[in-house]
């Protein structure tokens, strides 16, 4: 089962008043476990990017012209979520917003049939209590102290883990950067290098050695006492 953990940056709320994408970043999960494999490019938006937006995500509009547009990477992305599920914190948002971009570019919209939201999956899980990422990264006991300011990729990284807590659980092990999956004990216990012991050797005494032989004297007619042929 092939699934993307997705994120965007925006410069604002609504696609619909001129908002843009300026930034997008995913993860890809095979069966739940992370391949290593990544999406994520920062988009020019062609308009200025308002101060608010800024101090979210902290991408200016100065670094973003030099950056592609959404149609010079539309096909790149398409290509990395193709018969994938999407898997959102706030969907809606998102979609909203890659929906718009892709009308824009003259491609389909994505139908949220294919959508996930952690959203939906943490009030449903824990009803009543903060659904935020950064609230559901400290039930988790994520770490996300490098998450200074909003960021696609480090958002879908966090984002990550959080669904898979939200699924049942992380194996422990369990790391999306340098540190190996370790997905069942046999995969651990094969992973543990095997010790030889060194041969040990038990050796009667002298005095077992002679009560052995008392013993087999005082046996009768025994067998290995008796001449062949």
């Amino acid at each position: 089962m092939r699934e993307i953990i997705l994120d965007t940056e925006t410069t604002g709320l609504e696609p619909s008043t001129g908002d843009r994408l300026v930034e997008i970043g995913c993860i890809e999960l095979f069966n739940h476990l992370p391949t290593g494999r990544t999406f994520q490019t920062y988009l020019n938006p062609q308009r200025d990017v308002p101060p608010d937006a800024v101090r979210v995500h902290g991408l200016t509009t100065e670094f973003l012209k030099n950056h592609p547009l959404f149609t010079e990477k539309v096909a790149e992305f398409l290509d990395f979520i193709e018969g994938a599920t999407l898997v959102i914190h706030n969907a809606e948002f998102d979609m909203k917003f890659i929906n718009a971009e892709l009308k824009s570019a003259g491609f389909k919209p994505i139908p949220m049939t294919r959508v996930i939201d952690t959203v939906l999956m943490a009030r449903e899980k824990f009803p009543g209590q903060p659904a935020s990422l950064d609230a559901l990264c400290r039930r988790f006991k994520i770490d996300n102290t490098e998450r200074k300011l909003h960021g696609a990729l480090l958002d879908s990284e966090l984002l990550a883990e959080v669904y898979l807590e939200l699924l049942g659980g992380r194996q422990h092990g369990l790391g999306l950067g340098a540190e190996k999956v370790i997905d069942s004990g046999t995969q651990l216990a094969a992973r543990i290098p095997k010790q030889k012991r060194k041969k040990r050797e038990f050796l009667p005494s002298a005095e077992e050695l002679a009560l052995h032989e008392k013993f087999m004297a005082g046996i009768k007619n025994a067998i290995w006492g008796k001449k062949a042929g």
